[in-house]
């Protein structure tokens, strides 16, 4: 999306016609300049009403994110956090680990730095597996953190699990209750996904650990987006009838991340288990994990272990799993 399409947009986020003319005066292009910005933002899950002799209007403004306002809502230290709010960008991760190396990180002084970068539109998202995570302009949140480790990767196990635990804790306590986790990293209402995770790690065995966290949380979705999307899904406005402040939930869940990080940068996924275990949504039912190597493993989720390994009781024991992905099972 062009740098005018965005102007354009933020002059009609008031929800009023205005006349071609009008915004061709204003941002001192011309007539067909707007009306070429304006071509094909249904993809992006925009509409603009146009009108004959009134103009163009938005029939749902977008509410832009704002760094000064995220930084007011904030409760959290705000001298480290260095955030970052782009109009459009590929990836947020993908950014992240552009702008970051370890060598930057392995400075002890500089780790606390912490960045942050969100975007209003992202246009190639990823999510596990190599799926694509598919977002609108200003339908969703989308972010990522970057948080340095003192210790290798390998001693990380459960962390996209505790980023889970964050995010809950971010919606119940802004009034959105009806929300549950699925194993390993997805955020769901109803067996229907609402929010994802990626992390994405760099660093050496021993550490330091450099991890990007990614999030993404479908806020209220255009039936455009909605079509492209190839799991049952949902969005923060269909399960509550609440449209959020998104600087408000930016800042919610900045400050609960930082608690979480903070916790699990000291005493690991342990401190987190039994709290997880209470929202999975998958807890005590019969499922089926499909395992990175092709195979299938049946069997009845029995909570997980101190380092987010799935506990699945199958007919011979209880096994644990550390990858894969879960699916209620259909019992006939």
């Amino acid at each position: 999306m062009k740098p005018l399409t965005f102007s354009i947009l933020r002059l009609l986020s008031d929800g009023e016609f205005h006349s071609g003319v009008t915004l061709a005066q204003h941002l001192g292009v011309s007539r067909t300049s707007i009306s070429n910005a304006l071509r094909g933002l249904e993809e992006t899950g925009v509409i603009v009403h146009r009108v004959y002799g009134r103009g163009y209007r938005l029939p749902d403004p977008v509410q832009w994110l704002d760094k000064d306002k995220i930084l007011k809502y904030l409760v959290a230290e705000k001298e480290n956090l260095h955030l970052e709010i782009l109009d459009t960008t590929k990836s947020t991760n993908t950014v992240l680990l552009q702008k970051t190396t370890m060598e930057r990180y392995s400075d002890k002084n500089k780790a606390d730095a912490i960045q942050v970068v969100a975007t209003e539109l992202q246009t190639n998202g990823r999510g596990r597996r190599g799926q694509v995570w598919h977002s609108g302009l200003g339908d969703s949140l989308v972010f990522s953190l970057q948080w340095t480790f003192q210790k290798g990767a390998g001693l990380l196990s459960g962390l996209s699990l505790a980023i889970g635990i964050a995010i809950i804790r971010s919606l119940k306590s802004l009034g959105i209750e009806d929300v549950a986790l699925k194993w390993p990293n997805d955020v769901m209402s109803h067996y229907q996904k609402i929010a994802g995770i990626l992390i994405e790690l760099r660093g050496d065995s021993l550490g330091p650990t450099l991890a990007v966290i990614g999030i993404g949380i479908n806020l209220k979705l255009s039936d455009k987006i909605k079509s492209n999307i190839d799991q049952k899904n949902s969005d923060l406005f269909s399960i509550s009838g609440k449209t959020l402040d998104r600087n408000k939930l930016m800042a919610r869940l900045l400050t609960e991340l930082l608690i979480v990080l903070k916790e699990f940068a000291q005493h690991g996924f342990k401190p987190f288990k039994n709290e997880w275990v209470q929202y999975h949504e998958l807890e005590n039912k019969l499922v089926t994990l499909y395992l990175p190597d092709g195979s299938i493993q049946e069997g009845m989720v029995q909570g997980i272990s101190d380092n987010g390994s799935l506990a699945l009781k199958t007919l011979a024991d209880i096994l644990y799993f550390n990858g894969g992905n879960i699916k209620l099972r259909k019992v006939t």
